[in-house]
C-alpha cells in the first residue's frame, strides 16, 4: 500500500512535515517517504542531527519533570510533534499524576495520532492550532476547558520559534502568550542556533525546511534567542551554572560536561519564570 493510500484524510504526504521528520529522527513510525527523504537531505549537511534531536528530547523530559517538581500542574506543549514514547505527559505524570497537559501542533496528523496515543490517559488533550495565531490557540474551546489561566502554567516552546520568520515576530508572539499567564508560570524554550554553523551548510538545511509545511527554518544567534525570554527570570540550568541560556543537552544534565556534545551545541535552551 502506498503512503498516499495509508495517509489519513487531510494529511498531505507530498510535502515534508517538521513534526513527522522529527518523529523519523527519533525512530518513530508516524512519517512518510517525503519526510524521510527530507531528513536525509538535512543530515547530509548537519551530521549531528540525530544527536541534536535526542539532546532536545532530553531537555524536554528533564525540564517538564523539574517544572512538575516545582508544583506546576498545567502544561501547554506547543509544537508537540509526533514521537510515540517518553512524551511530556509521561515525564510529568511520573511526578504529578493529576497534572493536565495540552498538546498543540499545526500538523493535523499530530492530533490524529494523539487521539490513539492518549486514549484513556487522564488529564491530556490535543488540538490542531498554529503558534502564530495566539488568540485562536488560547481561545480554543479545548484550551479553555483544559487550562485554568488563573493558575500557573508551563508554556513549552521546544524547537518551535525557529520555524517563525522575523516578519511574523516570534518575540512578540512569545510576549503575547506570556501576557496571558499569571506570575509563577514558566516558559521552557529551545531553539536551533546559527552560531558555530557554516553558513553554506546552514543555507542548505534551511532550504529543505523552506519546502516543508513549516514554510521555512530560521536559526538565530544566541542574543536573538535570549531576547525571546525578555522580562522573565531565567532559571540556572544546572547546579553551579549562571542563570542564562545553555546548550540544549546541558539543561538539567547530571553531567553537563559529558552532555556538551556537538549535537547539543546546535541549539540553546532555557527555563524561565514569570515573576510579575
Amino acid at each position: 500500500m502506498s503512503d498516499i493510500e495509508q495517509a489519513p484524510p487531510g494529511v498531505d504526504v507530498t510535502v515534508p512535515s517538521p513534526a513527522r521528520m522529527y518523529d523519523y529522527i527519533l525512530g518513530g513510525s508516524a512519517n512518510y517517504a517525503v519526510d524521510r527523504e527530507a531528513v536525509k537531505k538535512v543530515r547530509a549537511h548537519m551530521p549531528d542531527l540525530n544527536d541534536a534531536a535526542w539532546a532536545n528530547r532530553g531537555f524536554l523530559q528533564r525540564s517538564v519533570r523539574w517544572l512538575a517538581e516545582q508544583g506546576i500542574r498545567q502544561f501547554i506543549d506547543i509544537g508537540a510533534g509526533l514521537p510515540t514514547g517518553n512524551n511530556t505527559h509521561d515525564a510529568v505524570h511520573a511526578v504529578a499524576p493529576d497534572a493536565r497537559i495540552l498538546y498543540v501542533d499545526n500538523d493535523p496528523l499530530v492530533e490524529i495520532h494523539a487521539k490513539a496515543l492518549l486514549e484513556g490517559v487522564a488529564g491530556t488533550a490535543c488540538i490542531t492550532a498554529d503558534f502564530r495565531a495566539p488568540d485562536g490557540l488560547l481561545g480554543h474551546e479545548v484550551t479553555r476547558a483544559m487550562i485554568d489561566f488563573t493558575q500557573p502554567v508551563a508554556l513549552l516552546l521546544v524547537t518551535v520559534t525557529h520555524f517563525v520568520s522575523d516578519e511574523d515576530d516570534p518575540w512578540g508572539l512569545v510576549r503575547r502568550y506570556v501576557g496571558g499567564l499569571v506570575p509563577g508560570s514558566y516558559v521552557a524554550l529551545s531553539a536551533i542556533t546559527s552560531d558555530r554553523q557554516v553558513s553554506e551548510e546552514l543555507g542548505e538545511v534551511t532550504a529543505v525546511y523552506a519546502r516543508s509545511s513549516s514554510g521555512g527554518g530560521y536559526p538565530r544567534p544566541r542574543a536573538e534567542i535570549e531576547r525571546l525570554l525578555t522580562g522573565l527570570e531565567i532559571v540556572p540550568p544546572y547546579e553551579g551554572a549562571p542563570a542564562e541560556l545553555c546548550y540544549i543537552g546541558e539543561w538539567g544534565a547530571e553531567d553537563p560536561v559529558a552532555a556538551d556534545s556537538d549535537g547539543s551545541r546546535l541549539g540553546y535552551a532555557a527555563v524561565a519564570k514569570k515573576t510579575a
